[in-house]
């Protein structure tokens, strides 16, 4: 990962500054707060596993068996080009079929110094979308943070957006359930993060509701997310 030093100067006041300072392998970034108006957003989006990591097995509503990857990367492509289509900068941790170690998943967010960070994953279990937040007790920014608990000092800001994510999902008309979990790269990311898991609209009974490799469910699931990021970025405009 490449971070950036602290500068030099003289004292700053107290919350004026958000700087990226020099960390080892062991150490993550200085927490900042949201851009202000003239700020870039930037959302980055993390299609989980690929590669040798084929994630679990998601069976269509024909009974054929497909990874969880094929559906995770075809979730961040659509949304790409949905908030792409809105003017919204996205940064991705994959384009294909790639293997991808959890730490590579957090310097990419990190330092893409996104204001929103998506993990998308997809199940069988459950029904609708699945929203979780880190597990980690909230924390004050610090200089020095572990690496492995940097989202501590982000927590509150990740709390919010789900709440935003949950809002817009649910106006779509999606069952939605949100909850807490420890999550390895999440946990070492320096942004407003949420891991984002989409199951059939009826769980288990396809034949019920529709399936993950349904057309208009998928662009439904994205529409709702997009929804939502533009009204993140909107509230993380405010003074």
């Amino acid at each position: 990962m490449h971070w950036s030093k602290e500068r030099r100067g003289r004292r700053a006041r107290a919350g004026l500054w958000t700087v990226l300072i020099a960390v080892t392998a062991c150490f993550s970034a200085l927490a900042q707060g949201p851009p202000g108006p003239a700020g870039r957003f930037v959302v980055m989006l993390d299609a989980a596993h690929g590669g040798d990591d084929a994630g679990a097995t998601i069976v269509d509503q024909a009974g054929k068996p497909e990874p969880e990857k094929a559906y995770t990367l075809a979730l961040s492509v659509k949304l790409r080009s949905l908030l792409g289509a809105r003017g919204i900068s996205v940064v991705t941790t994959r384009e294909s079929d790639v293997t991808m170690a959890a730490t590579q998943r957090a310097e990419i967010a990190n330092h893409a110094k996104a204001q929103a960070c998506l993990s998308l994953h997809a199940a069988m279990n459950g029904a609708g979308v699945h929203l979780f937040i880190s597990s980690l007790a909230p924390a004050q920014g610090a200089n020095l943070v572990p690496w492995t608990t940097a989202q501590a000092a982000w927590v509150s800001r990740s709390v919010a957006l789900a709440g935003v994510l949950n809002s817009a999902l649910l106006h779509a008309g999606l069952t939605v359930s949100v909850g807490r979990t420890a999550l390895t790269a999440i946990d070492s990311m320096t942004c407003p993060a949420v891991a984002v898991e989409v199951a059939p609209e009826r769980g288990h009974e396809l034949e019920s509701g529709a399936g993950l490799d349904d057309p208009a469910y998928q662009a439904k699931v994205a529409d709702a997310l997009a929804a939502a990021l533009l009204e993140w970025r909107a509230e993380g405009a405010q003074p």
